[in-house]
Order: structure tokens, then sequence, then C-alpha cells
């Protein structure tokens, strides 16, 4: 028995759209996962197959769509290249983990042309990343202090910032971490590979 695939086509507006919802479902399952904010300020949603916790919290959502808005111009613009969720302890300001996504894209790809795609096996990919990603609190150590996040996006460096709120930030970097290779994903104009650094317990 052969399976068979449902063909769409996609743009490069399509792509950025597809990944911009993936950020969103995925940073909002990170911060539940990993108790950033208290559960009760979250909601089960169901997508990509998955049960999902997004945020209730108004301050937070009003953030992260700022962040998600933003992300959507320079992807765009073909100008964002790696996004970075860090996590920080309150009390030292020191990196415990850091999330990293590299985005590839195929620049020779124009803005209009409608690529063929799978969207079913592209959503799938994404449903196996999150999957994994909600599996890893079972090897990431436990957080016990007060954490804040801060999202960072690497362009290229003439970009554009769009206001006085934008700035260069530290890299977050976590000497001597362990790192982890995730899943990744392709729409075929963008490929997204995802990796998560910690800092060993003691150390």
């Amino acid at each position: 028995m052969s399976s068979v695939g449902v063909c769409n086509s996609i743009n490069l507006k399509g792509s950025v759209s597809i990944i911009k919802e993936f950020f969103n479902y995925c940073i909002n399952n990170i911060l539940f996962q990993r108790s950033i904010y208290p559960p009760d300020s979250f909601t089960a949603v169901q997508h990509y197959g998955l049960t999902i916790f997004m945020s209730t919290d108004e301050r937070l959502k009003k953030y992260l769509q700022t962040i998600f808005d933003q992300m959507q111009v320079f992807l765009a613009q073909r100008k964002l290249h790696r996004v970075v969720m860090a996590l920080i302890r309150i009390d030292t300001k020191e990196t415990i983990e850091r999330w990293e996504f590299k985005i590839d894209c195929d620049n020779s790809v124009s803005e209009d042309k409608q690529i063929k795609v799978d969207l079913k096996a592209i959503q799938t990919q994404i449903r196996d990343l999150i999957r994994q990603i909600t599996a890893s609190v079972t090897f990431l150590p436990l957080i016990d202090d007060r954490v804040s996040f801060d999202i960072l996006f690497f362009t290229d460096k003439d970009t554009q910032l769009p206001s006085a709120d934008w700035y260069d930030s530290t890299s977050y970097i976590i000497p001597n971490a362990e790192e982890v290779q995730l899943r990744s994903f392709n729409t075929k104009i963008h490929n997204i590979k995802a990796s998560v650094a910690y800092k060993q317990n003691g150390l």
C-alpha cells in the first residue's frame, strides 16, 4: 500500500506565516513546560494534533504579539537567521537555558513564486518537534529559582530596527553547556533547525 500526500502551493509569505505560527505555539509551550509563569495562567488548545498550552496573561500576550509581528517582517525581508529564547535567573542574571532556532532561507526563490509542498507533512514535522520540546523536561534540570526570559533575533547587520525599544543585546551564551540537537522542519523555502543548551546543575 502506498501513502498519498496532498500537494499545496506556498510562496514566501505563506512560508513566513507557517514559521510565525510555529513560534507562537512553541514559545508559549516552553514558557508553560518550564514553569516560567503559573500553570493556571495558561489554557489548553488543540493544534498540530497536540495539546498545547497558551498563555492567557494579557501583558505577556501583547509582548509576544509584538515579537511575532516583527519576526514576520524580518522573515519577509529574508534578514532573520536565528531566534534564541534565553531563560535567565532573576537574582544572578545567569543564563541557565538557551533555546536556539536556526533559520535558513532559500534566497533563490522569488517573493511570489509558488512552491509545491505537502502541508500535512510540514505540520507533521512541526508536531514532532513540539512533541520533542515538550518531552525535553525529562532531561532538562529542574528550575527552582525565579526565572525571566528574553527573545533574541539574529539578523543581517544592515537590518533597520523598528523602534528604540529594540536594541543590541548579549547572546546569552552558557559556558560549558550541555547541548541537545532537536528535530527540524522544512517548508522548502525555510529550514528550521532547533537545539537547546543548558547549564548543568552544580556547575
